[in-house]
């Protein structure tokens, strides 16, 4: 019997895609560089799937039909590129891999390039849900050439997570589209994450509430126009109680957030492309400065106990509107990257098919998602949200409790960086007026660099000062 699907690496993720395969009807062929990682999940693991192991990559590819599929869930940088160059002497014109790991676009350009000189066809693969995804139904983001999805089109979305709008897989769009809308994807994830531990904080700091209490809070949010994946594993984070000291556990674990790259890279992206992304960027920030542990320990000590403000239990409700606004301006940032890097790099990203895959299966998925469809719908150019009547109801709304809760979190010493960059983010494009033409008076009188008038055409230069 040959494997209608191969897949390298055999890590938790690699094997729940390799059962979620098989278990659709398809055989998966399965070798990991560790022999033993591959005896004990088909020992451990499988359950009559047809799963067919390989201890070398030889035997690997040739237990696959021809023109093969080969799904490579490795590490990313240099691993993926290792694992190429060993399946290449075995591959035929016309296989195809599939690189479905969080790897820089930069990099998917590089070897879609590389590869197609040699005749074989190449995908870069978003894949957003974690291992339950990977097992039960993942949003999946492919991108390159029309001809190499086709080819996975039937397996990849019959895996794939399902909404009452159809599977969680499309075609995202040419070169490396799939891993650049990954990467935003991954850096929206960022800044939701953070505005959600932003307003845990005012409620544990200002409101005082414990972690079960802040967790009846978020449960009850997550019936609302908040439901979302985030909101519910965060309720859910809260009422956790550690077996060995019977307290919340969140409550026990360390304040310093790690990161595996993927924000990074949204925030060097969106500004080389002159993208304003504040919120996702200062999310990136704020796992940073969280690593400065013993520092901001001896600096606490050093400036004093904060003054916190009294506040109301009915702040609750404002932190429930504040949340809900920058969500939606996280999704606006990542959205306005997402086309314009479409017009840069020639994906030909379809903003609302991205937002549809969306829905379902992946680490960001939210009710929230319906109404950002339904704006983009009345309008696509309208690529960061802003510029519509329902986004200005909506904003209306939820603005004054925006500005409230930061209010009371500026004056009790509270870090709520997403919060209020969201509020600034909002407040600087709506303004007609900013005091760049300051800064322009500035780089002139300092360096010559010229400006432009409001009162007449062209490219100005005035001597600030006598020279001497």
């Amino acid at each position: 019997m040959k494997a209608h699907v191969g897949v390298v690496g055999l890590a938790v993720m690699g094997q729940n895609l390799a059962l979620n395969i098989a278990r659709n009807g398809y055989a998966v062929a399965v070798y990991n560089r560790t022999a033993e990682r591959t005896k004990q999940f088909v020992e451990e693991r499988v359950k009559g799937e047809k799963i067919i192991p390989s201890f070398d990559v030889q035997s690997f590819v040739e237990s696959v039909e021809r023109p093969r599929k080969i799904i490579l869930m490795v590490k990313a940088g240099s691993p993926v590129d290792e694992m190429i160059e060993e399946l290449l002497p075995y591959l035929d014109k016309d296989d195809l891999i599939i690189d479905a790991g969080n790897s820089h676009y930069g990099d998917t350009n590089r070897r879609l390039e590389e590869l197609s000189h040699r005749g074989i066809l190449f995908l870069g693969m978003g894949v957003s849900g974690g291992e339950y995804g990977a097992l039960h139904g993942p949003s999946i983001m492919p991108g390159g050439t029309l001809e190499a999805y086709k080819m996975i089109q039937d397996v990849l979305t019959k895996i794939a997570a399902k909404t009452e709008d159809g599977p969680c897989c499309t075609y995202v769009g040419n070169g490396s589209a799939g891993h650049f809308v990954k990467m935003v994807h991954n850096g929206i994830e960022y800044s939701i994450m953070q505005a959600i531990s932003e307003v845990y904080d005012v409620m544990r700091k200002i409101l005082k509430m414990n972690s079960v209490e802040i967790g009846e809070v978020f449960e009850e949010w997550n019936k609302s126009e908040l439901a979302s994946f985030l909101v519910e594993i965060t309720y859910k984070i809260m009422k956790h109680i550690d077996e060995e000291t019977k307290k919340p556990l969140v409550e026990l674990i360390l304040d310093k957030a790690e990161q595996k790259g993927t924000g990074k890279w949204t925030a060097q992206t969106a500004l080389d492309l002159g993208v304003p992304t504040p919120s996702l960027n200062v999310a990136v920030f704020a796992r940073t400065i969280s690593h400065f542990k013993e520092q901001r320990k001896e600096l606490s000590r050093i400036f004093g106990e904060k003054k916190r403000v009294h506040a109301e239990q009915r702040l609750i409700e404002d932190l429930k509107k504040s949340l809900h606004f920058s969500m939606f301006l996280s999704f606006s940032q990542g959205l306005w990257l997402i086309h314009e890097a479409s017009n840069v790099y020639n994906y030909n990203v379809d903003l609302l098919e991205v937002l549809r895959i969306w829905k379902g299966g992946c680490i960001i998925r939210a009710k929230l998602l319906d109404l950002l469809r339904s704006i983009l719908r009345e309008n696509p150019q309208n690529v960061n949200l802003l510029a519509s009547e329902t986004t200005i109801q909506f904003v209306k709304e939820k603005l004054p409790s925006a500005l409230k809760v930061n209010s009371i979190a500026r004056e009790s010493g509270v870090p709520t960086p997403v919060l209020s960059n969201s509020i600034d983010y909002l407040l600087s494009l709506t303004e007609e007026n900013l005091p760049a033409n300051l800064i322009q008076a500035q780089r002139d009188f300092f360096g010559a660099h010229t400006f432009e008038r409001t009162d007449k055409q062209g490219t100005f230069h005035v001597e600030w000062q006598e020279l001497e």
